[in-house]
């Protein structure tokens, strides 16, 4: 009947007669006929295999590439060509939990290792293997302050914290019964006068804060973390995780949860996806944290074993006593991250972050150089800082990809936020206020 479905006709009428039915359009019986398609679909017919390469090949030669100065949670990263190649191995690509542990072996193995991994990243003692993105992740994590909190229900939200973000977690806190409050910015960081005057007032669960913010800016956490848990508040840092390699770690800050995008570590951008959320916490948290952890032992011959620890999903607890996660498809992007990390090693993440970090700050030195770019806060900043540019942002950034560059983020009619990282040399930033002054012009 149907060329590569394995059901027999015998099958089908089998399965029918279970079913209390006498054929396959019985199961349809209670959708409208007026809204039921009744004519034949626009398929095109059947393409050869070299046809159907040649059709792939002209549409991605419709791609245009172009040099990334764009950020905004989202970065231009290299990743060596031997990591895109294991990942790609069929054993891999599957995004199943490895429930039985006697022949999940080799996927608990490199779990393991990734969670070991972002501890050390993080400064945190505890890693999950994984979360979604980083926005849900820090969603989850407002989630867990507000479990852990007694009888209070109030989340403070940096305003410097990335707008997608903050958007996430206030859809997540509408349906929770969290009320989230927001802690106002000033002169581009969080202020923290206003921080601490809301948390005198006490019924605050917990406090979300970024580092570097939404702007790039590398905020001053000092005595935040005592504030915090001066009020029985839960302090949640969010990271861009390979800013981490030689920023101060959420645990150096003295945050009880660590949380953010993992993309930075070699995953392609890719329009949007797929891409993996971490997040860290303190062992006295552990048992709050949706997601999974693998953990290693011995098994009855004496050998090293993995196995999962502890596993919070509802397939293995009671459902109303469940964390609610979407994790499983983040196993692949576990291992890619963890490949990357593994060839990268602890040296070659410092290194990627500081070529990161001193090519933002030529591009911005020399964004300066025109009369139209001006500096919206000064302020120290890693990879990524706010101009205000006095002329048409749209335009501007047409007539750059136009030429072949991604010319930032637009954040207002006269803002751009700018990124810069490994993969943006010197001449492509001169190439830029090149194109820049010659547009001027």
């Amino acid at each position: 009947m149907y060329k590569y479905f394995p059901h027999t006709p015998e099958d089908l009428e089998e399965m029918l007669t279970a079913c209390g039915i006498t054929s396959l359009e019985d199961l349809s019986a209670d959708v409208p006929e007026e809204i039921r398609f009744k004519g034949d679909y626009d398929l095109p017919e059947g393409k050869s295999e070299i046809e159907v390469r040649r059709f792939f090949q002209q549409l991605a030669a419709q791609n245009k590439p172009l040099i990334c100065f764009a950020g905004a949670g989202v970065y231009d990263h290299y990743c060596p060509a031997v990591a895109q190649n294991i990942i790609q191995r069929s054993e891999f690509l599957t995004s199943y939990t490895p429930y039985q542990a006697e022949i999940s072996q080799g996927t608990l193995h490199y779990i393991f290792e990734y969670q070991t991994m972002m501890s050390e990243l993080t400064g945190m003692p505890v890693s999950n293997a994984s979360m979604y993105d980083g926005t849900t992740a820090t969603a989850e994590a407002m989630l867990m302050a507000f479990h852990a909190g007694k009888k209070v229900d109030t989340v403070l939200l940096s305003e410097t914290v990335d707008e997608k973000t903050r958007k996430v977690t206030e859809t997540y806190a509408k349906y929770h019964g969290v009320n989230i409050e927001t802690i106002p910015a000033c002169d581009g960081e969080t202020n923290f006068q206003a921080m601490e005057e809301r948390l005198e007032k006490g019924g605050v669960a917990g406090v979300i804060l970024q580092q570097p913010n939404r702007f790039g800016i590398i905020e001053d956490f000092s005595g935040v973390a005592e504030k915090v848990h001066n009020a029985k508040a839960l302090f949640i840092i969010n990271s861009i995780a390979a800013d981490l390699a030689v920023l101060r770690t959420p645990g150096e800050w003295g945050a009880d949860i660590a949380v953010g995008e993992g993309q930075s570590l070699g995953l392609p951008m890719a329009f949007g996806g797929p891409y993996i959320g971490y997040m860290c916490c303190t062992e006295k948290l552990m048992r709050k944290m949706p997601g999974r952890i693998v953990g290693q032992t011995v098994d009855n011959r004496g050998q090293r074993a993995f196995v999962l620890t502890l596993q919070a999903r509802e397939q293995h607890i009671r459902r109303h006593k469940a964390t609610s996660n979407i994790c499983s498809n983040e196993s692949l992007m576990a291992l890619y991250v963890t490949i990357y990390m593994s060839l990268m090693g602890r040296e070659g993440l410092k290194e990627a972050a500081q070529l990161s970090y001193s090519a933002a700050h030529y591009l911005h030195d020399a964004l300066l150089t025109l009369p139209e770019c001006h500096e919206v806060y000064e302020k120290p900043f890693f990879n990524e800082f706010l101009i205000r540019y006095d002329g048409d942002v749209d335009a501007l950034q047409k007539r750059c990809a136009e030429k072949g560059f991604m010319a930032g983020v637009r954040i207002s009619d006269h803002e751009i936020l700018f990124a810069a990282t490994e993969k943006n040399s010197r001449e492509d930033i001169d190439n830029l206020i090149k194109i820049m002054k010659e547009d001027r012009s």
